[in-house]
């Protein structure tokens, strides 16, 4: 807990001073962006949008229920429904839009993207041996080692042994299951160490890189830290909000590329593997004939909710944190808080949770 704690104030870290402030605004799209350098964010009225606000009790009182401390849905860029509840992560004040929050595994998702950045940049290549910047970092043969690439990394498929502490990174606990591309398990420790693969690519800071390529000119708060072996990320639920928009829009804030590659967009947010359908790069895939969940080497044969549209794409994080994109609807929604069922993975959770959704939206 004060691993924890530590971690979530130095999140409190905000953006550089030096940061051109975007004043946001409507793009060609109709997606309208909030400004980099405020609090500022425009809202739409659920009644404007013909949603039946009788519904809306009852979808916060399910949340509330759930241990849930914020949830936001956009439409086209624009705050409908904002809801906060609980206390802050100190349990020293009402939880509120300033309150931070860990992202957990939906955390993987900036990952992804700043992966795509750093190949963008020149940096790396996805395609690349991973022991090109990790050298000799698993107790695997040379032979077996050099078959696990950064793609592999980032599609959960390296092969590596995820039985016992899934999450250490040492080379010690970094030991062989099948070969890279044949297998795949939801596996923490190779992708904690794709930080230390963009680090030694970009042969620099991986908070510095993060921060000038991806947080700060999007408008994010927030940081990195390190907890036991896992590099969470902390926020504003906002800021989260703020990076679904920039996923929805393609890698684009407002008229500005992030991250202009949009084949690694749509590869990172379509099927990377023909093992679990519903897994991208880092990213859960909903409307999928079958799915996988970590820990367990079974295929269900439905998708992941199946009350979510089937064009979802989310950031699912331990204790039910989602980033949830729906892009044929230009819909975000998000949601931070405790573990809403004592699941592992509380995806049912999230299935009762848009069923209440829809009962307001549709």
């Amino acid at each position: 807990m004060i691993i924890l704690l530590v971690g979530m104030m130095f999140s409190q870290g905000c953006k550089d001073d030096s940061v051109v402030i975007d004043p946001g605004g409507i793009d060609e799209k109709g997606l309208y962006f909030p400004p980099t350098g405020s609090d500022t964010w425009e809202t739409t009225s659920p009644e404007s949008l013909n949603w039946d606000t009788s519904k809306i009790k009852e979808l916060y009182q399910f949340l509330d229920d759930g241990s849930t401390r914020a949830f936001l849905v956009l439409k086209d860029g624009k705050i409908v429904l904002e809801h906060y509840a609980g206390k802050d992560i100190l349990q020293l004040a009402d939880f509120n839009k300033k309150s931070l929050w860990y992202w957990a595994s939906a955390g993987k998702t900036l990952t992804s993207f700043l992966v795509g950045q750093a190949q963008e940049d020149g940096h790396l290549s996805i395609d690349d041996k991973t022991s090109k910047y990790l050298g000799n970092w698993t107790t695997l043969t040379l032979e077996q080692q050099d078959k696990i690439t950064v793609k592999h990394q980032l599609s959960m498929t390296s092969g590596l042994d995820d039985a016992g502490n899934s999450d250490c990174t040492d080379k010690t606990c970094l030991s062989y299951k099948a070969d890279a591309g044949s297998r795949w398990a939801y596996h923490n420790a190779p992708y904690t160490l794709l930080d230390s693969v963009i680090q030694q690519a970009t042969k620099g800071d991986f908070d510095t890189y993060f921060n000038s390529r991806l947080r700060d000119p999007i408008g994010m708060d927030g940081n990195w830290s390190y907890i036991d072996y896992n590099h969470v990320y902390f926020s504003t639920p906002r800021a989260m909000a703020r990076f679904g928009l920039l996923v929805l829009n393609n890698g684009k804030w407002n008229d500005k590329s992030i991250l202009a590659d949009t084949k690694y967009i749509d590869d990172m947010v379509n099927t990377s593997q023909n093992i679990n359908k519903s897994y991208g790069y880092l990213w859960w895939l909903n409307g999928k004939e079958s799915h996988m969940l970590p820990g367990l080497q079974l295929e269900i044969k439905k998708p992941i909710s199946e009350n979510a549209p089937a064009d979802m794409i989310s950031g699912l994080g331990k204790n039910g944190q989602f980033l949830n994109i729906v892009p044929s609807q230009n819909i975000i929604v998000i949601r931070m808080g405790d573990n809403p069922d004592n699941s592992l993975v509380p995806t049912k959770f999230l299935n009762e949770m848009w069923g209440k959704i829809n009962d307001v939206i549709q």
